[in-house]
């Protein structure tokens, strides 16, 4: 095991890519020193952006000084990626979703625990300073005990500005896969672990029509629902409404509320870092707008490889682990299971809620229990 900065590679140099390099140059905790892509010509693009190497996926596999690997490929090739790169006795860190189905999340999770192997998962937002101020105001107990909560992704999908939006619409894609990770990996960081799902799903619009470039005009089969509404069941008691949707043009609805006996807590965009947090406790006529009391409140994605650093050299649990994303990947596939059987489905996953984050406002916090 490397210490800190630990030596990191890329298999998938797409449009995130440029997210992660940026936190290499930023953070502390790790290096970024190769890339691949089954495109070499953009691997070598991002690999001179960056002035690193561009290997093959193979020849990044094998390198012996890499002992960590970042996952950005398309959704449905994250499962197989990251059991090369275990497979490979290195770790792994992936974009969302962890896998397509339970049973190749477990099979990740298994091997990393035979290999003594760390496996992280985005989103890593949730260690931001809006959503951690919001979990330090929980169990401050500042609205009492949480009783229900709302979330809500709305929007008409990625075809008007996304220069390949198609796999949005594949599986592995839709609202729910696409950005139902970050709403309820928030929730669960907040409430801790879902205990039954219920949900009704559709598809409104069966092909849609690229308008952005530079394949605008091309049409694009849908095959996963673009609208899902559940309501989950947390361990906790509380219950939520989960709404996230690719056919809505307009609302005005919140991102995220936590409803207590005390009072409401409302909860910034669970794909961002910062705030504003409100507060409006029982009996007050207006919201309060909270500090930060927690820090990188700017776009700070790669917080969750720089964690899983520190974590790892402390021997300690990571918090964007992959334990949380299979939760939240159970979560979500029993969402259209229960809208298909048109019953709730009980989870078969559960996590501890992650640690909140110590006080602070520097890349010290990510190393401390």
């Amino acid at each position: 095991m490397s210490s800190v900065p630990a030596k990191v590679g890329v298999i998938g140099c797409g449009n995130i890519s440029t997210a992660y390099f940026s936190a290499s140059q930023r953070l502390h905790a790790f290096d970024i020193v190769a890339c691949a892509d089954l495109d070499m010509e953009r691997a070598r693009t991002r690999a001179d952006e960056y002035q690193i190497r561009a290997l093959t996926v193979d020849q990044l596999l094998t390198e012996p000084e890499i002992d960590l690997i970042i996952n950005l490929t398309i959704p449905q090739a994250h499962a197989d990626v990251a059991l090369q790169v275990l497979a490979a006795g290195k770790s792994v860190y992936g974009e969302k979703p962890l896998a397509l189905d339970r049973a190749a999340a477990q099979a990740m999770l298994q091997a990393a625990g035979t290999g003594n192997l760390r496996v992280g998962s985005a989103p890593d937002t949730f260690l931001g300073s809006g959503i951690q101020t919001c979990i330090q105001l929980l169990d401050a107990n500042a609205i009492g005990q949480p009783v229900a909560a709302t979330a809500f992704m709305l929007g008409h999908g990625h075809e008007s500005w996304h220069p390949d939006p198609a796999f949005y619409y594949q599986r592995g894609g839709g609202p729910m896969f696409d950005m139902g990770p970050y709403y309820l990996t928030t929730l669960v960081a907040l409430l801790g672990p879902i205990r039954r799902v219920t949900g009704s799903t559709r598809i409104t619009f069966p092909e849609r029509i690229i308008t952005s470039q530079p394949k605008a005009g091309a049409p694009i089969v849908v095959e996963t629902p673009t609208h899902l509404a559940a309501v989950l069941d947390f361990t906790s008691g509380a219950i939520a409404t989960l709404v996230t949707s690719f056919d809505v043009w307009a609302a005005e609805v919140p991102h995220i509320e936590i409803y207590g006996t005390q009072g409401t807590l409302s909860v910034p965009d669970p794909n961002t870092f910062g705030g504003p947090v409100r507060l409006r406790r029982a009996g007050e006529s207006e919201w309060q707008v909270m500090s930060l009391t927690r820090g990188f409140a700017t776009n700070s994605r790669g917080i969750g490889v720089a964690e899983l650093i520190y974590a790892r050299q402390a021997g300690r649990p990571h918090r964007a682990s992959g334990d949380l994303a299979a939760h939240v990947l159970d979560a979500m596939l029993a969402v259209e299971e229960a809208s298909v059987r048109g019953e709730h489905i009980v989870l078969t996953s559960t996590v501890a809620r992650p640690a909140p984050l110590p006080p602070g406002s520097d890349e010290a916090i990510l190393g401390q229990p």
